[in-house]
């Protein structure tokens, strides 16, 4: 495979920054991925930490050089996640669970499949034009597709997420096969809050994703003014013929198989990867259902 890919995080004006974001790829496969913590609950970094390297690990685990099926392994590593925040919520007797959205997509052979939830995106550009893009676990995008009527909506407020007490719902697309110069952009809420899909798609479609990624966080910066939330975007453009003498070009032609290269910061492998039961996870989220509970009684 080759590719140029791009990533920038900006923590904007907020006090810390809660997003994560990284990639990873084999000789033959690629995974990259963003999650963005939730404000309002605690240690949204830590969710969206925990996130990214439980489902790096389980890529590094199954992935020989491909990976077989890649929605069942993006559905499986999206329930991880959010069992290992589920489960660090628990062992720190937290009253509350650290959350997260997350977007991740595995690339491998000419295929892309992805998978999300919450708002952060995934866009897809060819020629200029908006292919596709993920639409948002929110209430806004659930009225514009006519499933629900709501007078007023904060385009904020989602119906799900990673570390909730209830499952997440989660969203896997169907294979997409990428053409020479396709472009794949994942991004927090800070950009696409802040600009339109259309000026996302102008901007990203007339540069190289090195110079158009900048721009682009920059841009939606200016927007945000002051108070601009965190702002977070990995780019990639498939196959481009200087992608490997590119600065910011990869060329897996040199891994052999069993190489595994990665910018997400690792955690502890055997940790990450020993997953609990169904019965263990259902416990912890009575667990802390109840402590929240008798701390609402408490205030009462």
């Amino acid at each position: 495979m080759k590719f140029s890919v791009f990533q920038v995080s900006r923590k904007g004006g907020r006090e810390k920054n809660e997003d994560r974001m990284g990639y990873c790829y084999t000789s033959e496969s690629g995974l990259f991925v963003l999650a963005d913590g939730m404000g309002g609950h605690p240690e949204g970094e830590v969710a969206a930490q925990l996130a990214l390297q439980t489902i790096s690990a389980l890529y590094q685990k199954e992935a020989r050089p491909v990976i077989a099926d890649p929605a069942a392994f993006l559905s499986s590593a999206v329930m991880a996640a959010h069992h290992q925040i589920i489960r660090y919520a628990s062992e720190k007797g937290m009253l509350d669970t650290p959350r997260t959205t997350v977007v991740a997509v595995v690339l491998q052979g000419a295929g892309a499949t992805w998978v999300h939830c919450g708002d952060s995106r995934l866009y897809v550009v060819r020629d200029g034009e908006l292919l596709t893009r993920t639409r948002d676990h929110s209430y806004m995008e659930q009225q514009k597709a006519g499933v629900v009527k709501l007078e007023h909506i904060n385009r904020n407020i989602l119906f799900t997420c990673l570390g909730s007490p209830t499952k997440p719902v989660f969203d896997v697309s169907s294979p997409a096969v990428l053409q020479q110069g396709d472009k794949l952009l994942l991004c927090s809420d800070g950009l696409w809050g802040s600009l339109s899909d259309d000026e996302i798609v102008r901007q990203l479609a007339g540069k190289g994703v090195s110079d158009a990624v900048p721009d682009l966080v920059e841009s939606a910066l200016r927007a945000g003014g002051e108070h601009s939330d965190n702002v977070t975007v990995l780019a990639m453009e498939w196959e481009t013929p200087d992608a490997f003498e590119s600065t910011h070009g990869v060329s897996t032609d040199s891994i052999t198989d069993g190489m595994f290269a990665s910018t997400i910061q690792a955690g502890g492998l055997d940790t990450v990867i020993d997953e609990l039961d169904e019965a263990t996870i259902e416990r912890s989220i009575a667990e802390i259902n109840e402590a929240i509970r008798r701390s609402a009684a408490r205030k009462a």
